[in-house]
Protein backbone atom coordinates (compact mmCIF):
# COMPACT_ATOMS: atom_id res chain seq x y z
CA UNK A 1 0.00 0.00 0.00
CA UNK A 2 3.31 2.37 -0.54
CA UNK A 3 0.96 4.55 -2.92
CA UNK A 4 -1.18 6.03 -0.23
CA UNK A 5 0.05 9.98 -0.12
CA UNK A 6 -0.06 12.41 2.17
CA UNK A 7 -2.55 13.57 0.89
CA UNK A 8 -4.48 10.54 1.01
CA UNK A 9 -4.62 11.11 4.64
CA UNK A 10 -5.10 14.57 4.93
CA UNK A 11 -8.55 13.80 3.70
CA UNK A 12 -10.87 11.04 5.45
CA UNK A 13 -11.38 7.69 5.18
CA UNK A 14 -15.05 6.52 4.14
CA UNK A 15 -16.29 3.02 5.50
CA UNK A 16 -19.54 2.28 2.69
CA UNK A 17 -21.33 -0.73 5.20
CA UNK A 18 -24.34 -2.34 3.09
CA UNK A 19 -26.43 -5.54 2.97
CA UNK A 20 -28.90 -6.03 0.51
CA UNK A 21 -32.34 -7.62 2.39
CA UNK A 22 -33.44 -6.87 6.15
CA UNK A 23 -33.24 -10.67 6.00
CA UNK A 24 -29.41 -10.25 5.69
CA UNK A 25 -29.15 -8.13 8.84
CA UNK A 26 -30.35 -10.49 10.87
CA UNK A 27 -28.69 -13.84 9.26
CA UNK A 28 -25.67 -12.72 8.12
CA UNK A 29 -24.06 -10.99 10.92
CA UNK A 30 -20.58 -12.22 9.77
CA UNK A 31 -20.80 -9.96 7.17
CA UNK A 32 -21.72 -7.21 9.37
CA UNK A 33 -18.55 -7.74 11.28
CA UNK A 34 -16.65 -8.01 8.45
CA UNK A 35 -17.64 -4.54 6.99
CA UNK A 36 -17.44 -2.69 10.19
CA UNK A 37 -13.59 -4.16 10.64
CA UNK A 38 -12.72 -2.16 7.98
CA UNK A 39 -12.56 1.00 10.15
CA UNK A 40 -9.91 -1.44 12.09
CA UNK A 41 -8.23 -1.25 8.24
CA UNK A 42 -8.45 2.05 7.30
CA UNK A 43 -6.86 3.08 10.75
CA UNK A 44 -3.98 0.29 10.00
CA UNK A 45 -3.46 2.07 7.17
CA UNK A 46 -2.70 5.61 8.86
CA UNK A 47 -6.27 7.15 8.54
CA UNK A 48 -7.17 8.92 11.30
CA UNK A 49 -10.35 10.57 10.25
CA UNK A 50 -12.95 7.61 9.71
CA UNK A 51 -16.42 7.65 8.89
CA UNK A 52 -18.56 4.91 8.51
CA UNK A 53 -21.67 5.33 6.30
CA UNK A 54 -24.16 2.30 6.96
CA UNK A 55 -27.74 3.74 6.85
CA UNK A 56 -28.13 1.66 3.50
CA UNK A 57 -28.45 -1.12 5.66
CA UNK A 58 -31.39 -3.54 3.88
CA UNK A 59 -31.66 -1.63 0.85
CA UNK A 60 -30.98 -3.34 -2.52
CA UNK A 61 -28.12 -1.77 -4.39
CA UNK A 62 -29.53 -2.19 -7.74
CA UNK A 63 -32.43 0.48 -8.47
CA UNK A 64 -33.53 1.43 -5.08
CA UNK A 65 -32.89 4.97 -3.17
CA UNK A 66 -30.07 4.81 -1.20
CA UNK A 67 -29.12 8.05 1.05
CA UNK A 68 -26.11 6.60 2.08
CA UNK A 69 -24.59 6.15 -1.27
CA UNK A 70 -25.92 10.08 -2.10
CA UNK A 71 -23.85 11.22 1.11
CA UNK A 72 -20.47 9.13 -0.26
CA UNK A 73 -20.99 10.86 -3.40
CA UNK A 74 -21.49 14.43 -1.84
CA UNK A 75 -18.45 13.48 0.54
CA UNK A 76 -16.10 12.67 -2.45
CA UNK A 77 -17.20 15.60 -4.63
CA UNK A 78 -16.34 18.06 -1.49
CA UNK A 79 -12.72 16.82 -1.99
CA UNK A 80 -13.37 15.51 1.95
CA UNK A 81 -12.45 11.93 1.09
CA UNK A 82 -9.15 10.02 0.85
CA UNK A 83 -10.19 6.60 0.58
CA UNK A 84 -13.33 4.30 0.26
CA UNK A 85 -13.67 1.39 1.60
CA UNK A 86 -16.04 -1.42 1.15
CA UNK A 87 -15.88 -5.52 1.55
CA UNK A 88 -16.34 -5.85 -1.81
CA UNK A 89 -17.48 -3.72 -4.83
CA UNK A 90 -21.08 -4.98 -5.30
CA UNK A 91 -21.41 -3.61 -1.76
CA UNK A 92 -20.73 -0.10 -3.83
CA UNK A 93 -22.95 -0.41 -6.89
CA UNK A 94 -24.85 -3.32 -8.10
CA UNK A 95 -25.22 -1.33 -11.29
CA UNK A 96 -22.65 0.49 -13.54
CA UNK A 97 -24.75 3.57 -13.60
CA UNK A 98 -24.09 4.09 -9.72
CA UNK A 99 -20.25 2.71 -9.92
CA UNK A 100 -19.48 4.70 -13.42
CA UNK A 101 -21.26 7.77 -11.01
CA UNK A 102 -18.93 7.39 -8.44
CA UNK A 103 -15.60 7.69 -10.71
CA UNK A 104 -16.89 9.89 -12.85
CA UNK A 105 -17.64 12.48 -10.01
CA UNK A 106 -14.35 11.20 -8.67
CA UNK A 107 -12.66 12.21 -11.90
CA UNK A 108 -14.13 15.33 -11.87
CA UNK A 109 -12.98 17.01 -8.83
CA UNK A 110 -9.44 17.94 -9.28
CA UNK A 111 -8.93 17.63 -6.05
CA UNK A 112 -9.79 13.90 -6.23
CA UNK A 113 -7.52 12.97 -8.46
CA UNK A 114 -6.02 10.14 -5.69
CA UNK A 115 -9.30 8.37 -4.41
CA UNK A 116 -8.49 4.81 -3.23
CA UNK A 117 -11.38 2.27 -3.79
CA UNK A 118 -10.44 -0.50 -1.33
CA UNK A 119 -11.65 -3.54 0.34
CA UNK A 120 -9.74 -5.72 3.42
CA UNK A 121 -7.32 -7.18 0.73
CA UNK A 122 -6.99 -5.29 -2.30
CA UNK A 123 -6.66 -1.46 -3.57
CA UNK A 124 -7.77 0.28 -6.71
CA UNK A 125 -5.55 3.43 -6.78
CA UNK A 126 -7.18 5.99 -9.17
CA UNK A 127 -5.81 8.98 -10.20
Amino acid sequence: MNKIAPEHLARGAVIYVRQSTPGQLVNNLESQRRQYGLVDRAHQLGWVDVEVIDEDMGRSGDGVSRPGFERLLAAVCEGRVGAVFAIEASRLARNGRDWHTLIEFRGLVGTMGHTILATPTTAWFSG
